[in-house]
């Protein structure tokens, strides 16, 4: 806020500067004009810094130009030159048509600003209750399932009594359990999106590595991972990374997660990653229906579920947020997202990571 009302205040001075450098201006102008141009033509000059710092600037400005120009014409052109006297009183009316140009002009442009600001906050408010909208409608289609099951099996532990066996007992147990933990999932998810969008998200930079980040990926995602053929192409020489290891984590396990739920089982899912000149670049590619090219770009959207090539709507549960969370994660540690269709079939997810300079390894002591 503060740095707000400091541009606002030297902007405002810019104006003012102007004002007076383009009365300078005009008056040297004017006199080179003199020899061959009527005194009405250089007084038409001293009009153009008006209308300049009207439609640029603040009323103020543009009423200071005004005032400037005219005084500096007054003084240096009209008879009886030298002095602020008028003789001839058409030269008032000369005075009082710039002094109202400038007031139009710059009460022209006020109120278009004014309007555009307007415009801009009912812009921001729409957009505002959109997400708002879909949010809601998002968490309360993927969050009815989950509750429904929960209250389902609670139900029948509860008015079953004696007659569940341990293992029925069991069953119902574990389902409400990975219901509950796909719901805290996905409010996790929709916490730390805002938090992403507020800028309310600061990074714990570290040297990391990014293998051992693909270990922990993978042994999250192990149960998930067991209906696929998971290969990991991962060089031993890849250099560590500056960067958040929890949101970095959190970024590529919503890749590989979004690969593993979006592909049929028994595909291939391939998570690799290689040193470029500037970068560390990571994909992870499956080879499932693909998504359709007109969609490759939307599937980052917030609320998103992405189209495959035939057309249709994924169905898996989550409120889409995966993929944005994880552009959000890497663009704030200055890195690019973005997908790709694979010829063939499949979708090919990238994103990449600066590096820079690795710290120096301490010297080894003498024993």
């Amino acid at each position: 806020m503060r740095n707000s009302t400091l541009f606002s205040t030297s902007f405002a001075w810019i104006g003012y500067a102007g004002a007076v450098v383009g009365a300078v201006l005009c008056t040297l102008i004017g006199s080179l004009m003199v020899p061959r141009f009527d005194i009405v033509n250089i007084a038409m000059v001293y009009l153009l810094p008006v209308v300049l710092i009207a439609l640029r600037f603040t009323r103020g400005a543009a009423i200071t130009s005004a005032v400037l120009c005219v005084m500096a014409f007054d003084y240096v052109f009209v008879p009886p030159q030298g002095t602020f006297t008028v003789n001839d009183i058409q030269y008032l009316l000369t005075f009082v048509i710039m002094l109202a140009v400038a007031l139009v002009i710059s009460g022209l442009m006020e109120r278009g600003r004014s309007s555009d600001a307007r415009r801009a906050v009912l812009a921001v408010e729409a957009e505002t209750e959109r997400i708002r909208s879909t949010l809601l409608a998002s968490i309360s289609h993927d969050l009815r399932t989950p509750l429904a099951v929960m209250t389902g099996a609670s139900s029948s532990l509860v008015q079953g009594g004696d007659r569940i066996g341990a293992a029925e007992r069991a069953a119902l147990a574990q389902s409400i359990y990975e219901q509950a933990h796909d719901m805290a999932e996905q409010v996790a998810k929709v916490l730390q999106m805002t938090r992403l969008a507020t800028g309310a998200l600061k990074l714990e930079r570290d040297w990391v590595s990014l293998a051992e980040i693909t270990g922990s990926v993978l042994r999250r995602l192990t149960d998930l991972a067991a209906t696929h053929r998971v290969l990991v192409d991962m060089p031993g020489d890849l250099p560590l990374v500056e960067a958040d290891a929890t949101l970095i984590e959190q970024a590529l396990g919503n890749l590989v997660e979004n690969a593993l739920r979006h592909t049929p089982a028994g595909t291939v899912v391939w998570l690799r990653a290689q040193r470029r000149e500037q970068d560390l670049l990571v994909t992870v590619e499956d080879f499932g229906p693909g998504i359709a090219q007109a969609e490759i770009e939307r599937v980052f959207a917030k609320f998103s579920r992405g189209t495959d090539v035939a057309g249709r709507e994924s169905r898996s549960s989550g409120v889409g947020l995966g993929l944005a969370i994880c552009r959000a994660v890497v663009r704030l540690h200055d890195g690019q997202a973005w997908a790709e269709r694979i010829p063939g079939g499949g979708t090919a997810f990238r994103f990449t990571l600066p590096l820079s300079a690795e710290p120096a390894a301490p010297a080894a002591e003498d024993a």
